[in-house]
């Protein structure tokens, strides 16, 4: 049961009010939903920000931070995502040299 799953979020939907300041750094609590079909888009579900069961019953307002695409998966949970090009696997590209790095 494993996926590849990728996103990008608009960090300046992120309301202040929900980040949680923790012991090693900020936290933002999401939620990532896989629907069974494909938008318009080629998303396969939102991400949002988690809310709360009082906000919930109370029908507040999701905030909608991005989507997921599955890129890959290994069968067994969900299907990935058409692609409407015929290019193959990402290559990755060659990581720059550089000796001005602090560490």
């Amino acid at each position: 049961m494993a996926s590849i799953i990728k996103t990008s979020i608009n960090l300046n939907a992120i309301p202040k009010d929900k980040i949680i300041n923790g012991k090693k750094g900020k936290y933002l609590p999401i939620v990532l939903t896989l629907n069974d079909e494909v938008d318009q888009f080629g998303n396969q579900g939102p991400v949002i920000v988690e809310q709360s069961k009082e906000e919930r019953e109370s029908k507040v307002q999701k905030t909608y931070l991005g989507n997921v695409t599955v890129v890959w998966t290994n069968g067994d949970n969900v299907e990935p995502a058409p692609r409407d090009d015929n290019r193959g696997p990402a290559t990755p590209l060659p990581t720059p040299v550089s000796d001005d790095l602090p560490f």
